[in-house]
This record gives C-alpha cells, structure tokens and sequence, in this order.
C-alpha cells in the first residue's frame, strides 16, 4: 500500500511540474501580448483604451514613457488594494511591470502611422490582440490586474455591481486622461464594446484543463466572469 501511494504522489509532483511551467508561459506571454497589443491601439491615433486615455495625458503632463506611467499608475492602484481587503497574486504584480515594459519596447518599434489605410488596421489588430491577451492571462490563474481588481474589490466593499463600478471608474479614468491631453475617440468605443466579448471568446478556446481549475482559488483572484462583466 506504501509502494502504491509513493508512486502514486511521485506521478503527481510530476504532473505538477508542466503544468505550472505551462501556466507561467501563458502569464508572461498574455501579459507581453498585451502591452504589445496596447502599443498598436496607441499607435494608431484613433482612442485609446480606457485606462491608456488616463496613461497619455499623464505621459504628456510628466514627459514620462507611456509605458513607465502604466508601470507606475498600476502600482499606485495597487496600494488601494490594502483597505479593500483585495489579495494580489503573482499575475498581478508581473501585471504592472509587463505591460508597461513590453508596451514602451514596441511603440519604440512601431513607425509612425501617418494615413487611416494604416492606423484603422493598427486599431482592429490592436483590439483583437488585445481580448487573445485578456483571455491568456487569464486563463493562466494567477490572479487579476490590479485595475480589475480594484473594480471587484469596489464591487465588494460598496455592494455595487461590476459593472457600475467599471463604467464609473472607467468613465472618470477617461474623463481625466482626455483633459490632459489622453487620446479618446472612436478607438475608445470600440475597444469598450469589443473587448468583453472578445476576452470571452478566447478564454473559452484557451481555457486550462480541468486539474488548472483546482489551482485557482490559490491565486486569490476574482471570478473570470467577474473581471470580464461589463
């Protein structure tokens, strides 16, 4: 019975192994493909995703990269985490150095997009790259972004939805990137539309196996669907 149980926990270790190393390659490359895919929505002129609006109008306001404000506009939302009581995992933290990183890295690539024939495919590439992205890190189970987290953690200590807290967060993000000179426009829309449906759909089609489902609850992230409820 002994021999029977050592073998039986040796092939679980073993198991455990790729699995986690599978899980880590879907976090870094989600969180990479996202600040990529961000670059794109910001590249091509046309409205910036909520967060990215805010983002813009702080990097022309400081002289900052876009990406170093992300970095530090995600840290600072992280401190709000403590008094909502929110539990970061280690998605989270990659979330705010990643995105950022991997964001200036590629703006610093792009060339300039002088013509719509060009920008209006950055933007659709942009978003679609985006909700693959979305879905990605998600489905890795290591926990939320900090700004997603920050909307469950409202919706948990106020009693409010999801999504009136995102829409008046978001709404306010926009509202205050925009005055200080953040680009908001029809890419703006688009994107707020779009990107549920999106990070849906390829978190359906990326989804962990079965046995990744029982990791979740130790990243201490919300619900999926509570992060991708608009």
């Amino acid at each position: 019975m002994r021999r029977a149980t050592t073998t039986s926990r040796g092939h679980h270790l073993s198991g455990t192994k790729p699995h986690l190393a599978r899980r880590l390659a879907r976090l870094y490359a989600g969180l990479t493909l996202y600040g990529a895919s961000s670059a794109l929505i910001v590249a091509a002129g046309l409205g910036s995703e909520p967060w990215n609006v805010l983002h813009q109008g702080l990097s022309a306001l400081t002289g900052l990269s876009i990406g170093i404000v992300s970095i530090i506009v995600g840290a600072a939302v992280l401190l709000l985490w403590i008094p909502l009581r929110q539990r970061p995992g280690l998605g989270t933290v990659s979330n705010v150095f990643v995105c950022g990183l991997a964001m200036d890295a590629t703006l610093a690539l792009l060339p300039d997009a002088d013509s719509l024939a060009v920008r209006v495919p950055l933007l659709l590439a942009g978003v679609v790259l985006n909700g693959a992205a979305t879905g990605l890190y998600i489905a890795a189970s290591f926990g939320p972004g900090p700004r997603d987290g920050l909307m469950t953690g409202l919706h948990g200590r106020t009693g409010r939805s999801i999504r009136l807290t995102r829409t008046l967060v978001e709404v306010t993000v926009v509202a205050t990137g925009f005055a200080l000179g953040g680009t908001a426009g029809f890419g703006t829309v688009l994107y707020a539309l779009a990107i549920g449906p999106l990070a849906q759909f390829f978190l359906r089609h990326l989804a962990l196996p079965a046995s990744a489902a029982e990791q979740v609850a130790a990243s201490g992230g919300p619900p999926e669907r509570a992060i991708l409820q608009r």
